[in-house]
């Protein structure tokens, strides 16, 4: 026969496993959302530096369009291929932009880096 108190100790122990299944999951939610929308950021972000390219902007030009939507990017992280010397008509232009996002859910040695690198390239050819 089991006893009340008994009882309510398995129920709490049962909920618990329960929850932190939940927050997991929850947590791994969150975070693929931030990575995900980063994604999405930084993928537009190249696509409008390169089609600034292709219609003969300059790289500060290919730069500003991209910070325009991802102001938090430094120069470092706007690569644009190939240099303006070497832009043909028909050539393709290549613009890849890179951001480190810091995990704050999961910054778990050995589950994923932290910070986690997210790329994005745009390709398009030059009118």
């Amino acid at each position: 026969m089991v006893r009340l108190s008994e009882a309510r100790g398995q129920a709490l122990v049962e909920m618990t496993a329960a929850l932190l299944v939940l927050v997991l999951l929850l947590g791994g939610i969150v975070e693929f959302g931030r990575i995900f929308h980063t994604h999405l950021l930084l993928t537009q972000a190249a696509r409008e530096g390169v089609r600034v390219g292709v219609v003969g902007g300059s790289d500060s030009e290919i730069k500003a369009a991209v910070r325009k939507l991802a102001p938090q990017l430094s120069s470092q992280d706007i690569v644009i291929d190939p240099p303006p010397s070497s832009r043909v008509r028909g050539g393709d232009l290549t613009v890849t932009v890179r951001q480190n996002v810091n995990l704050f859910v999961f910054p778990i040695p050995g589950l994923l880096p932290n910070p986690y690198p997210v790329k994005a390239r745009a390709v398009m050819r030059i009118e």
